[in-house]
């Protein structure tokens, strides 16, 4: 395959130094070349036309390194940040380099599920907190539904909520097991009633269905009742088979549901920063990052009322947890593919978005296999961050070992695409581009 010549001095410059004392990194691309197809690209080309005509850019004032969907991956986090040059490993300790202090890294959602471990995340985004990085932790469509089901199991029980945590299915299996293994104690389990009794707690019940499709008819449209009661209905048929091959008994996973409250959202718990911290949305200049997507009424209220309100809107729903919020547009920031199911977006929101001076979206939620990804998605110019780190899903895909990678926006208006999975480091410069 050819690629484009390399460029030179001083966007060759561009990377910073990384320390890769243990040589964890020595496929990482160290040379720069244009991002390929974005001149021949007419829809681009138009994104790039109407940012010009609503105002031009606006950069970041100083560094962003936006990485994404590390899903309980530590090490493919902390190869990612290694990459960009914004740690330095020495063993197990990590270190901000100099570029590091200058930069804000953003995480672009789904910490949770595939693994191998989901608490050594956690643990790795504590570390590098603790170097005083300046980290954003965005939310994911993994890290809501973890969230959802964990509170279902603990509100009282209603058609609305009941089979939010059977609707989980095996993703949420590893993570309880890891919170069982670590802080449930025998104390715990003596607590709980008889196996039949968790299970029964766990699952919703024989007749959920319809109370489901009569209590969502106010919010919900039929399509998507009947879609969440056949998705429920697949997972129900693989529980106990799931289930089965996690070592847990009912008793064990309703005991490790449980505590997940007390370790994720009691305000003492030892991972309540996590959730505390997340939002959904971040604006740098004219740049949003976004786990997934926009639709017409996001646009809306970034133009009218900015980043703060979405983020606020978001929390309290996800406080909530409804299906009417699940399916709403604010769970579309984490959700979307642009499917006809989906919140949608015409030109009517994106044209909101470029006069409120927003003229890309940088996202995770889409995972790659040759590193980053510019494309235009219903007309608005999008960065695809999400660079395939987690080992579970490389190896699902046929990608070998432990991903690394990361996009880097500096004040210049330069944006690379780093991965370990492309040869050359990606450039694109939207300002110099004819």
């Amino acid at each position: 395959m050819a690629y484009a010549p390399l460029l030179a001095d001083p966007v060759r410059d561009l990377l910073p130094p990384i320390f890769d004392t243990d040589a964890r990194l020595t496929d990482l691309p160290r040379e720069i070349a244009p991002w390929p197809g974005t001149r021949r690209h007419p829809q681009i080309a138009a994104c790039l036309e109407r940012a010009r005509h609503n105002g031009g850019w606006h950069w970041p004032t100083r560094p962003v390194i936006f990485v994404s969907d590390p899903h309980a991956d530590a090490e493919g986090l902390l190869r990612s940040l290694g990459a960009a040059g914004v740690i330095r490993r020495d063993g197990c300790a990590i270190t901000l380099t100099d570029f590091g202090r200058r930069a804000q890294i953003v995480l672009g959602g789904d910490s949770f599920d595939k693994g191998p471990s989901n608490l050594d995340l956690l643990d790795a985004l504590a570390a590098l907190r603790d170097t005083g990085a300046d980290l954003q932790i965005l939310a994911g469509n993994h890290d809501l539904r973890m969230r959802m089901a964990i509170a279902a199991l603990r509100g009282p029980r209603t058609p609305l909520s009941e089979h939010l945590f059977a609707r989980m299915g095996r993703k949420i299996l590893p993570a309880l097991r890891e919170v069982l293994d670590r802080y449930v104690t025998a104390a715990d389990l003596a607590a709980l009633p008889d196996e039949a009794t968790c299970k029964a707690r766990l699952l919703p019940g024989p007749d959920w269905s319809a109370r489901f499709a009569s209590a969502a008819a106010a919010d919900l449209r039929p399509r998507v009742i009947r879609k969440e009661v056949t998705k429920l209905q697949e997972k129900l048929a693989k529980f106990d088979r799931d289930r089965a091959r996690s070592g847990m008994s009912h008793r064990q996973i309703l005991a490790a549901a449980l505590k997940c409250h007390d370790i994720f959202f009691s305000p003492d718990g030892p991972y309540a920063w996590f959730f505390d911290r997340m939002e959904v949305v971040s604006r740098q200049g004219s740049v949003l990052f976004v786990h997934a997507g926009l639709c017409d009424s996001m646009c809306d209220l970034l133009a009218s009322d900015g980043p703060d309100a979405v983020n606020a809107h978001y929390r309290a729903g996800a406080e909530v947890g409804s299906p009417a919020f699940y399916f709403g547009p604010l769970a579309n920031l984490v959700r979307t593919k642009y499917r006809i199911s989906d919140c949608r977006l015409t030109d009517a929101g994106v044209t909101a978005l470029h006069r409120a001076g927003i003229h890309m979206v940088v996202q995770g939620h889409v995972n790659n296999h040759r590193g980053q990804r510019l494309l235009a998605k219903c007309g608005l110019l999008h960065l695809e961050g999400d660079v395939t780190l987690d080992r579970a899903s490389r190896q699902l895909e046929g990608l070998e070992g432990i991903g690394a990678g990361a996009t880097l926006i500096f004040p210049s208006g330069d944006v690379i695409g780093l991965s370990r999975d492309y040869p050359r480091a990606k450039h694109f410069a939207p300002e110099r581009m004819s």
